[in-house]
């Protein structure tokens, strides 16, 4: 079982980096791509991925790591779990979206 939950947000994203993908690069790249992002979320759950703190000044509990050409933000929850609050391009203002995502269980 999973300890790594996405919000509806987080879904979304990562249903439009497979969207995207898919178009550009075909559906192998499409599928090595977003199996290889859900190994992150995994990684991020068991604690062995590389990942930095958010800044206090924003205001968010979180912490974030790169993943291809994606940074994933997440927030620990109760029982062991993190959630999957975001997935941004690296060419997006990545803090400022993730603020904005809220975080929520």
């Amino acid at each position: 079982m999973s300890r790594a939950w996405l919000s509806p947000r987080a879904s979304s994203q990562a249903d439009s980096i497979y969207c995207y993908t898919l178009d550009r690069y075909g559906a192998v790249q499409a599928r090595r791509y977003i199996e290889g992002l859900f190994r992150c979320f995994e990684a991020i759950a068991r604690g062995t991925v590389t990942s930095r703190r958010i800044p206090a000044e924003f205001g968010v509990d979180g912490s974030y790591a790169r993943y291809g050409q994606h940074f994933v933000y997440w927030r620990n929850l109760s029982r062991g779990r993190i959630g999957i609050v975001a997935i941004l391009h690296v060419r997006m203002h990545q803090l400022r979206q993730f603020r904005d995502a809220g975080g929520g269980e």
